[in-house]
């Protein structure tokens, strides 16, 4: 059995891609940062104790834990939660380079047996003006989203480049390292 530890419809889809049987469960995990921690270190945190906490209600699952933490200048972005937060952190990236530090954690409880995943997405965005910015949030509303943009959608219209080895992990859920660390703990893809 496959568990998605998340109910972020953008990893669902991406996860769906595999084209493997899963399973939803939400994990009830405090996201609050740690005092001095990396956007990297955070990111791996929190798959981990997401995937733990659905694997210790499903031993025999396999979990998949996932976060991702948007960083501008050394700073964690959180999800902005609203319009006027969402403009805020377009507003400070326009012209900026930001890194996307997306972990992964395969968790069988059963075992113990972890497998984790880092990933990061550098995003070189526009020089973006105010009514850009407001046309774009009002059109997509990605207040549910790192950085406050859909890389997947209208969002794409905001960078200059993007620099990453998979492109799914700027959505949120590095595909090509999870399709492998399935594969070795015993799924069969493609």
């Amino acid at each position: 059995m496959l568990v998605l530890a998340s109910t972020s419809p953008y990893r669902r889809e991406l996860l769906g891609r595999l084209g493997l049987r899963f399973e939803v469960a939400r994990p009830e995990v405090d996201e609050t940062p740690l005092s001095g921690e990396s956007p990297t270190s955070m990111a791996l945190r929190l798959a981990d104790a997401k995937a733990r906490a659905i694997g210790r209600r499903m031993p025999e699952a396999w979990v998949i834990g996932a976060d991702q933490v948007a960083e501008l200048n050394g700073q964690s972005l959180g999800k902005p939660g609203s319009f006027e937060r969402a403009a805020d952190q377009l507003s400070a990236a326009s012209g900026q380079r930001l890194l996307f530090h997306s972990a992964v954690t395969l968790y069988r409880d059963a075992d113990r047996r972890t497998l984790r995943i880092a990933d990061v997405t550098a995003v070189q965005f526009r020089k973006l003006s105010n009514a850009e910015i407001e046309r774009y949030l009002h059109a997509e509303q990605p207040y549910d989203c790192a950085g406050s943009f859909k890389a997947e959608g209208l969002g794409i219209c905001l960078f200059e480049a993007i620099e990453s080895r998979d492109p799914t992990a700027l959505i949120g859920l590095p595909l090509i390292a999870l399709a492998q660390a399935l594969r070795e703990v015993g799924f069969i893809l493609p």
